[in-house]
This record gives C-alpha cells, sequence and structure tokens, in this order.
C-alpha cells in the first residue's frame, strides 16, 4: 500500500473504483428510506446466508491459507486471517447482535425552541458511504459491512490479497441476501480485484466517499492517514501495556497478564509491555516470566528483569522492544522505581489504543486513569476486553485512537453525522 500510493493509478482503474462509489451512492438512498425493522431484517438474512455458505466461506479461506503460509505469513497474521465453520458462525452470530442493538438513525442529539419560535433538533444521519481498507481479516468484511448497513451506510471494501478468495466469496454471499431482500447488491462491495491501485483510487475518491476507515498495520494505516483525500478515522497500532502497582493483588494480577498475552496473540488488544513496580517484583517477576515462558513467550527484559527470571526464557531488551507492537508470542518487560516512572513510560511508548493498571489502591487508579491518555485505560482487566462487542457496541468497524469524532471500539454511532433540523412558522430574520 505505500509503495501503491506513492504511483500513479491508472485512469481505467481510478474510473472503476469512482463508477463502484458512485453505484455505492445510489444504493445508499435506499436504506435512507429504510425503517430500523427493516435493516435488521437484511442482517438477519444475511447472518442465515453466511451460515448456509459456511462450507463454501471455508473451503475459499483454506486457499487464502495455504497461500499465506506458503509465503511464509506470521502465525499470527495466519490465525487472523483463519475461517472455520466455527468461527463463521461466530461471525453471523456477532450479525444478529447488531440487529438487535438501537438504530443509531434519527436520534436526536439536542434539540430547543428559540424564542423567536423557531425549533431546533440535531439529529443523527448515516454517513452515506464508507470505505474500509484493512489487511488479512475476512471476518471484518462482514463487521463492517453489517455495522454499515445497520447505520444506514453503503460500504466499499479493500481487504487485501491475503484474504482474496475469502472476501470474494463473503461478498457474494452477502450481496446476493441483500437482492433477495429486495435491495441493491451494490449496498456492499469490494474492489480487491484493483489491487493495491484500487485501495489509493478509494482513497482519492472525495466527494463520493465520505468516510474512509484503515485497519491493520502501521505501515497500513499510515499510509491511508497520509495519502487519502477522503475523509479518516483513524485505528492505530496496539503496544498495550500493563503496570502492576505495588499495591497489586498478585493472585489477580497473574491471569490477567497470561490472557492479555496469549488468549490471542495477533490482536491490537494483546499486550506487549509488562512494566512491574520494584516493591512487588522479588515475588512477581519470576512468577510471571516462568508463566509466560511455559506458554511460549519470549520475554524481552530489561535488567532487573533479567536478573529475577531465574531460567526462563528471557531475553535482553533493546530500545526498540519498548515501541513494539509484537503481534507474537512475545512480550517487552521491565521493573519501576514508582507509578510515575511507568506512566513516563507509557506516555513515551503508548499508540494510545489500550493501558492497564492492576493495583488495590484507589489512589493509584485514579492517577493512572487521570494522566494516561489512551481511548481505553483499564484497572484490573485484560486488556483483551477492548472489543465493540465485548463493550455492548455490537461488532466493530475498528479501534479508533484518533481524539476527533471517534475514539475507542467504532461501533454504530460513530457510523453516522448529525444534520440541523428547522422548524418556522414564517420567520425572517430582522
Amino acid at each position: 500500500m505505500t509503495d501503491a500510493a506513492a504511483t500513479t493509478v491508472s485512469t481505467d482503474t481510478t474510473k472503476a473504483v469512482r463508477e463502484i462509489a458512485e453505484r455505492a451512492k445510489e444504493a445508499s438512498a435506499q436504506l435512507a428510506r429504510a425503517s430500523s425493522g427493516k435493516k435488521n431484517d437484511m442482517l438477519l438474512s444475511i447472518a442465515s446466508a453466511l451460515e448456509s455458505a459456511a462450507g463454501e466461506i471455508v473451503e475459499a479461506n483454506g486457499r487464502d491459507m495455504a497461500r499465506g503460509r506458503e509465503l511464509g505469513m506470521a502465525e499470527g497474521l495466519l490465525d487472523r486471517l483463519e475461517l472455520t465453520k466455527e468461527r463463521v458462525a461466530s461471525i453471523a452470530e456477532a450479525l444478529r447482535d447488531v440487529a438487535d442493538l438501537p438504530d443509531p438513525v434519527g436520534e436526536i442529539v439536542r434539540g430547543s425552541t428559540l424564542e423567536n419560535g423557531l425549533r431546533l433538533r440535531q439529529v443523527r444521519v448515516p454517513m452515506g458511504v464508507v470505505g474500509m481498507i484493512y489487511e488479512a481479516r475476512p471476518n471484518v468484511t462482514v463487521d463492517a459491512a453489517g455495522l454499515a448497513l445497520k447505520s444506514g451506510n453503503a460500504v466499499i471494501l479493500r481487504g487485501g490479497s491475503a484474504a482474496l478468495e475469502s472476501n470474494r466469496t463473503i461478498v457474494r454471499v452477502m450481496q446476493d441476501a441483500l437482492v433477495a431482500e429486495g435491495y441493491s447488491g451494490d449496498l456492499v462491495q469490494t474492489i480487491d480485484d484493483y489491487g493495491r491501485d484500487g485501495g489509493v483510487a478509494l482513497m482519492r475518491a472525495r466527494g463520493l466517499v465520505d468516510l474512509l476507515v484503515p485497519r491493520g498495520g502501521a505501515a497500513l494505516i499510515e499510509t491511508v492517514v497520509l495519502e487519502s483525500k477522503v475523509p479518516v478515522i483513524e485505528t492505530g497500532t496496539g503496544n498495550v501495556h500493563i503496570y502492576v502497582d505495588e499495591s497489586a493483588d498478585l493472585e489477580k494480577a497473574l491471569p490477567i497478564v497470561l490472557n492479555a498475552k496469549t488468549q490471542r496473540v495477533g490482536v491490537c488488544n494483546a499486550v506487549e509491555t509488562l512494566i512491574v513496580h520494584e516493591a512487588v517484583a522479588d515475588e512477581f517477576v519470576p512468577l510471571v516470566t516462568e508463566a509466560l515462558t511455559q506458554r511460549g513467550v519470549t520475554v524481552h527484559a530489561d535488567e532487573q528483569t533479567m536478573r529475577l527470571s531465574a531460567e526462563s526464557a528471557t531475553t535482553e531488551a533493546t530500545d526498540a522492544d519498548w515501541e513494539t507492537e509484537y503481534l507474537s508470542l512475545d512480550i517487552a518487560a521491565k521493573v519501576v522505581s514508582s507509578i510515575d516512572e511507568a506512566i513516563a513510560h507509557i506516555r513515551r511508548y503508548t499508540t494510545g489504543h489500550t493501558e492497564v493498571i492492576i493495583t488495590e489502591s484507589l489512589a493509584a487508579a485514579n492517577t493512572f486513569t487521570d494522566e494516561v491518555d489512551a481511548a481505553v485505560v483499564m484497572v484490573n482487566a485484560s486488556s483483551r476486553f477492548t472489543d465493540g462487542g465485548e463493550f455492548g457496541l455490537g461488532a466493530e468497524l475498528g479501534i479508533s485512537t484518533q481524539k476527533l469524532h471517534a475514539r475507542g471500539p467504532m461501533g454504530l454511532s460513530e457510523l453516522t453525522t448529525t444534520k440541523w433540523i428547522v422548524q418556522g412558522d414564517g420567520q425572517v430574520r430582522p
């Protein structure tokens, strides 16, 4: 994507992507008139269609997985890419969860009546056409479509070559379900056939695409943010920290760290750096490093952590380790002398995604939540809970680490904008 953004996109590709965007814009008008019930029926129909086509989807995904292994794709990325019948069923169930959520469209954000009798109300309305650029995540193909449709938007998807077969099959199944419900298949489209140049053309389709959301590695996100002429909501990489405070209950701390690192490694809410207060380091560091290494995790440790780790599989940390989102069975670890030192380290290296403190001190918890700047700050819980589904938002479009419009897990409301509706009775401005 980075190389493509710097090149000239062919006229044919630009024309083709713009035609797709024009069809999406036209189709989105159907949803502007659709009731919540109709949109819910649409999602339920898609969910059933995906389950019925699970065998076909898994077969297509198998071809992607085989190609990924041949190309030496990292295990964390292969885990994101893989679809089983159980995962397809889970994706379909997430759509049903979205159907059960309140529809944000039409919600009155605020309103008033002016002294001259004008009645004002600000209401939520769809963005219109949402573009999504992402990597090796076929579940996002469905999540993005479901959230877009429920919030009244058409969606254009660029899912990357790694998931080409999976996404092509999933999009076709969704389009067929839309047509069966009486809606245009153009509400959900993919531009994967146009490769990286198609993604660049999507970034330049200002006026046709209302919002673009990148989701993937740091290079992809940076490229979209810097190159796009379409407004972008930036989703961020997850250099996530867990700080174990001097007052921490270590029986709580150990399973939290293990869950945050090993429950699923190739995800943005997995912990990448462990910080331990020196007051509990002698007891906790040997326990946690042994438990991590038993689960195959390599600990990139500072000098004090190395000394306390006994025979665990530790390696000396470099400066690069503190800023690395591993997405693998690796974790950086260090010992600090105070909560202030822990917060200073996090401020320097955070990507603004999720930060965690484990503590039994209300004062320490308050200090941490007040002073740490991230989309999500947690106390005594695994970072793996930073997820739209876990937050009760249904499926998510991504975790926004920016500070404008949307921050944190992006659900339905984040795919709407607002408009003012003013009702009068012949008033004119003096």
